[in-house]
């Protein structure tokens, strides 16, 4: 099996971080093929930062086709692009923060996320409205750091990621946390320990779910408005996407 999974900014360290946290939750024989788009933001902290790197992220979805691959994962808790992506694959593609809450819906009734900045965390409740998750979170809390704080002050960066899942823990009245950040896919067992609560990371989860829908022979429905997009011309920049996208 061979699972593209794809981080949505440009930022090489972060790649290795999502890619090396999907290999260690992976089966054996599963390879994972863990890419970035060539251009786009260093990070992803805005609706503006989603709409650029969307478009990476379907640059990447058709690469990964190209070589193979299974099954796509957007190592992102904005799942930037993740709609469209799925248009123009027939194999499944998992958003890490869709992935997440399904995942902790399973094992508590009630959960909070905890992500990076306050305006990231408005986004994740949008995402919770639209997968209908809504009812399951108790709050979206924000350690107010940088997304990029998590590869250059790891250590204070955990530190406050740690402070506010203890909150979520002592004020929020749940079972689980969901880290909002594929960023932060290295740091599950520390948090879990310190926090004494199951804790649910975006990319092991979409990784798993990944294995089982491709296990159970199940690829993205091309009927309906998942349907390969209408073949049609486009210019400037975007001429090469011109004709048949299937």
């Amino acid at each position: 099996m061979r699972l593209n999974v794809i981080n949505p900014n440009t930022t090489r360290s972060m790649t290795d971080t999502i890619a090396a946290a999907a290999r260690r939750i992976a089966a054996a024989d599963t390879h994972i093929m863990a890419t970035q788009p060539a251009h786009g933001p260093v990070s992803i902290e805005s609706h503006f930062d989603e709409a650029i790197s969307a478009v990476g992220v379907l640059e990447e979805v058709a690469a990964g086709d190209r070589e193979g691959a299974d099954a796509h994962v957007i190592a992102c808790f904005g799942d930037p692009g993740l709609l469209a992506a799925r248009e123009v694959t027939r194999a499944p593609v998992i958003g890490i923060a869709e992935a997440a809450f399904h995942m902790a819906s399973l094992i508590s009734t009630r959960f909070s996320v905890v992500t990076t900045l306050g305006r990231t965390g408005i986004i994740a409740e949008h995402l919770l409205d639209q997968y209908g998750f809504r009812h399951h979170c108790r709050r979206v809390r924000a350690a107010e750091i940088p997304v990029l704080d998590l590869e250059s002050d790891s250590d204070a960066a955990l530190a406050r990621i740690i402070e506010e899942c203890r909150r979520a823990r002592d004020e929020d009245g749940v079972g689980a946390i969901v880290l909002g950040c594929g960023g932060m896919a290295d740091l599950t067992d520390e948090i879990a320990n310190a926090v004494g609560l199951p804790v649910v990371e975006g990319v092991t989860a979409a990784v798993k779910l990944a294995e089982a829908l491709v296990g159970l022979g199940l690829g993205t429905s091309k009927h309906g408005d998942l349907a390969f997009p209408r073949p049609k011309t486009f210019v400037g920049r975007f001429e090469h996407l011109s004709g048949s996208t299937e």
